[in-house]
Order: structure tokens, then C-alpha cells, then sequence
């Protein structure tokens, strides 16, 4: 929910900053299906009942070089560097705790999370968790909207899409020179 939340903000701070939003419409990824399959091994992983840990970790971990095709197929997209990056820190936590995000207990209950649930937890905390910089360690506090932990990893794929929308669409943000584009003449 955080990179959704950042992603959101990013995107309407856009036209506040002299871009364009109607520019995304003149991008065309490369291979978008694999990043939905992507998506949906995640989806999957965390919220279809009945589906054995072992599968769950499977593809959840998964999602990760599928993910891979996309980025490498669209490597040339601004921002796309720094959100692979960010991705490849999440897996790399993720693969070295046996297919769990590792949480910190403060970060869980900075947020107001619950410390120990049933069953599986794409983050949750690890008894003697590998890379723990790597992981949940950041909290949205509980008493802020949409209460949550996150990782080093998570805020740079969102600085990387957020970075990624104000290059495409023209911002001052991410404009060279820090100049916007002038705006389309009506045709």
C-alpha cells in the first residue's frame, strides 16, 4: 500500500509542477503482460485460500525474475533503473529469509500490526532474519492513514516510478534543466 499511496501523491503532484499526465499515454512498455503476471504471482501469494506455504513462497519469490523481464525490456524508461534496484533489494531480503520479507518488531508496532499472525505473512518478523536492513524496517505510525511497514527497497522503486512519471510527463521535478515542457498547441 505505500508504494501504491507514493506512486498516487507522485502522480498528482504532476500537473502542480507544470507537467503533463496525458504524456503517459504516449508510452508504450515493452512486454506489459509479463509485469501483470508479475503482479498476479504476488497477488496470488498472498491472498488465494488454500494455497500451500511452499507454493505461496514459490510464487511469491517468483514474481521477483519475472518482474526482471519487464525491467530489462524497458530498461531504457527514466526512473526504470532506480526501481529495479529497489526490487532487487526486496528480493534479495526476500529470497535470504526462506521466501519472507523479514519485519522489524518496532517498525510492526510503530504501525499498530500485529506481531505474530497465522499463517503465512509476506513480511512478517523472522526469528534470526538475514539482511535485516534490507527489510520491513520503517513504519507508517498507526494514527496516520493507511498504517504500514516498508523497506529501503520499496521507497526506491516508488522514488524511481515517482522520479520515472515527472520525466515522462515533464515536470519541473524531473525536467532537464529543471524546466517543464511547454504544453502541447491545441491541433
Amino acid at each position: 500500500m505505500f508504494l501504491v499511496v507514493l506512486v498516487v501523491a507522485g502522480a498528482l503532484a504532476v500537473p502542480a509542477l507544470g507537467g503533463r499526465l496525458s504524456a503517459l499515454a504516449d508510452v508504450r512498455p515493452r512486454l506489459a503482460w509479463v509485469l501483470f503476471t508479475a503482479l498476479a504471482f504476488q497477488v496470488l501469494s498472498i491472498y488465494l485460500p488454500g494455497l500451500p506455504r511452499g507454493a505461496r513462497v514459490a510464487l511469491g519469490v517468483a514474481s521477483y525474475p519475472v518482474a526482471l523481464v519487464f525491467v530489462a525490456a524497458n530498461r531504457h524508461l527514466p526512473g526504470m533503473p532506480l526501481a529495479a534496484l529497489g526490487a532487487a533489494l526486496n528480493s534479495l531480503a526476500i529470497v535470504a529469509n526462506g521466501g519472507v520479507m523479514p519485519a522489524s518488531r518496532a517498525a510492526l508496532a510503530a504501525a499498530g500490526l500485529p506481531l505474530d499472525r497465522r499463517g503465512y505473512e509476506n513480511s512478517a518478523v523472522v526469528a534470526h532474519p538475514r539482511l535485516w536492513f534490507l527489510g520491513d524496517v520503517f513504519a507508517v505510525p498507526r494514527g496516520w492513514p493507511l498504517p504500514n511497514v516498508f523497506s529501503v527497497g520499496d521507497v526506491l522503486v516508488a522514488l524511481g516510478i515517482v522520479w520515472g512519471l515527472h520525466r515522462i510527463c515533464g515536470s519541473r521535478l524531473a525536467a532537464p534543466g529543471g524546466r517543464s515542457r511547454p504544453p502541447e498547441e491545441p491541433g
